[in-house]
């Protein structure tokens, strides 16, 4: 069936040779498909009475299930060559939203495709391997078999341990997923990889994932109006060329973006936290360009890795856009830096939540380094400690002669805050009073402490980067994947722990001395305005198609964009207000985020509320459809 998709459609100049990896990939996808029909068979053909060669009763139980699976499996081939042929894709979930106009979709197919004889080719061929499947089973019956009952246990125990290993589909921390087949390097290579089953299964969570079109278009001008932008003639497409502005930096820096894992800003020096836990950051945000009121767009890693790469806020539900297949292929600013080299560091492995599908698939010649290719030792889950990993990243960089674009993404400051025995000599761990941890934002010394450590693998980077002679020309930009909750009354106004702020709130630093004079800024910023920030900043060009706007653009208006999947709520920052909006019931609030005040219940609050819940829902939407609409260039 692969070999026919290859023949049949549009090979995009790639010969048999420059395929193995493909082939081979999709080799145990079907391997995983194949055993999830197997494990069953073993187990319940193992009762004597379903036993499919020593009772009548199994045999014509299992060579019905067989027949079944033969005609479901051809079935679904026969539908994802059409589904390709069509959209040059293999057959997903999205493809039974078709069903709700049915009368039309059926008769477009009946239209395009060759019904009659696609049925008859199915049942023709299902025919053929239904009797090939009996000539099979009499052959395998007709033999006798001596075993002990011992060696059948031995059997049974290493055939289900072998379609085991096949359906988890590799020896390593993390299955095989779909996204695996996205880091081959290149959409047809990942479609040839995949099998109708895996794609459609994977999809089948995300169906509805879709958008509001009328809603779209009505809103459109709320978008341009406060990205200062003017939206084309189709209300649809918000791409923009952006031009580079004046006060860029000429010198073609290099770029390296920090992901902060959990870097909750409550929690750490620059708001004032009395327990001082991340000093050395706090005098790098003195020398840099400093924006205090940043917000990721919601909680979680995955969510906010998307949100910083691709400019769009994750609002998918109830999982992520990263592990949406449909969702894949994303446009980033990252690619306009044309002549300079990508890379991606992270300690663990990018298996988690699909991200590498995201990474490799839309980064143009991305350099993706992993836990297994750094020479530090894996100290927990999550890979080599943080310091290892900027040690890692330095000596790479090093000895770059290009322009780079390179980000590091870390994870000690996450449970089981692993603090590394041979940082323990010159780490030295805090200890404070249980009151006056939780009276700070932490639950524990064990959180406390790796939060600091997290400051220290920041020294040790600078420190080792300062050495090499990339440093002097070269933009550090730090920003938290997401904030953590917590209670901030000692430090925020009680809206920031009532209403969840503080798990957005999150620094964001510009660290270049020599290039940058420090300032620290209090408009309100998102981590979707990181990349074209970056990209305003170096004096590059660049295609925005989404949410993010350049922060240093003296044009730009301060908001951000907050979502909380877990409540269904979606709103916005902006000024001195929290607005935020319960998706089902449609309950709104306004809230001061500079004080414990209540918002005053007059006409001029009331109008501040309808204009932010207008902007609310213009981001919203708009989010829902670039996530499905944000290509890479030519798509």
């Amino acid at each position: 069936m692969r070999l026919g998709l290859y023949f049949f459609s549009n090979q995009q100049s790639y010969g048999l040779g420059q395929l193995g990896g493909a082939f081979f990939l999709g080799l145990r996808y079907d391997l995983r498909m194949i055993s999830i029909l197997l494990v069953p068979m073993l187990i319940l053909g193992s009762i004597p009475a379903l036993h499919p060669f020593t009772s009548k009763r199994g045999k014509k139980f299992w060579m019905t299930i067989l027949g079944i699976a033969v005609v479901f499996a051809l079935f679904f081939f026969a539908v994802d060559f059409a589904h390709y042929a069509y959209l040059e894709q293999r057959l997903n979930a999205s493809a039974l939203n078709y069903l709700e106009d049915a009368k039309i979709s059926m008769g477009m197919v009946w239209q395009s495709y060759p019904i009659v004889r696609l049925v008859l080719g199915i049942l023709l061929m299902a025919a053929l391997l239904i009797w090939i499947f009996n000539r099979m089973h009499r052959s395998v019956s007709k033999q006798t078999y001596t075993g002990t009952k011992r060696s059948r246990i031995i059997f049974f125990i290493g055939s289900f341990l072998v379609c085991g290993f096949f359906i988890f589909g590799r020896l390593a921390q993390y299955p095989l997923r779909w996204s695996d087949a996205f880091a081959l390097g290149g959409d047809y290579k990942a479609g040839l990889a995949l099998n109708p089953f895996e794609s459609f299964f994977s999809t089948l969570k995300f169906r509805h994932s879709s958008y509001d079109e009328k809603k779209v278009k009505e809103l459109a001008p709320v978008i341009g109006n406060n990205l200062h932008f003017t939206p084309s003639t189709d209300p649809l497409s918000f791409a923009r060329m952006v031009a580079p502005r004046p006060g860029a930096l000429t010198s073609r820096p290099n770029i390296v973006l920090v992901i902060c894992e959990s870097f909750s800003a409550y929690k750490s020096s620059m708001f004032g936290n009395p327990l001082n836990t991340t000093p050395f950051f706090d005098s790098l945000c003195r020398q840099g360009v400093f924006f205090d009121r940043c917000f990721t767009p919601t909680y979680g890693t995955a969510r906010g890795v998307w949100a910083t790469i691709t400019g769009t806020p994750d609002v998918e539900m109830p999982k992520t856009a990263s592990r949406n297949p449909s969702m894949v292929d994303q446009h980033t600013i990252i690619n306009n830096f044309n002549g300079y080299d990508k890379f991606y560091f992270l300690g663990g492995s990018t298996s988690w939540a699909n991200i590498r599908g995201v990474l490799t698939n839309n980064i143009d010649s991305l350099h993706l380094y992993e836990q297994d290719d750094y020479t530090a030792k894996k100290i927990d889950v999550w890979g080599i400690s943080d310091k290892n990993l900027f040690l890692e990243a330095n000596k790479i960089l090093a000895k770059q002669e290009k322009p780079f674009f390179a980000i590091i993404q870390t994870a000690d400051n996450h449970r089981p805050y692993t603090i590394p025995e041979e940082d323990q000599a010159e780490f030295k761990k805090a200890q404070y009073p249980y009151d006056s941890l939780t009276k700070f934002g932490f639950e524990s010394n064990d959180e406390m402490n790796a939060f600091r450590y997290t400051d220290f693998g920041y020294r040790k980077f600078i420190e080792a980067a300062r050495k090499e002679k990339y440093y002097n020309n070269t933009v550090f930009v730090f920003v938290g994947d997401h904030g953590i909750v917590g209670n901030a009354d000692g430090l925020f106004p009680h809206a920031w722990t009532a209403q969840r702020l503080n798990t957005m709130h999150v620094p964001l630093l510009f660290y270049a001395p020599g290039l940058l004079a420090p300032q620290r800024i209090h408009n309100i910023s998102s981590q979707v305005d990181v990349m074209p920030t970056i990209a305003g900043l170096s004096n590059i060009p660049y295609k925005n198609g989404t949410l993010g706007k350049d922060l240093l653009d003296s044009a730009t208006t301060g908001f951000a964009f907050v979502f909380d999947p877990d409540n269904s709520m979606t709103g916005v920052v902006k000024g001195e207000y929290l607005y935020r909006k319960q998706l089902v019931t449609k309950k709104e609030e306004l809230v001061s985020i500079i004080n414990n005040d209540p918002v005053p219940n007059d006409a001029a609050h009331a109008a501040i509320m309808h204009d932010m819940g207008v902007l609310t829902d213009a981001l919203y939407e708009t989010a829902k459809y670039m996530l499905l609409n944000n290509k890479k260039a030519g798509k």
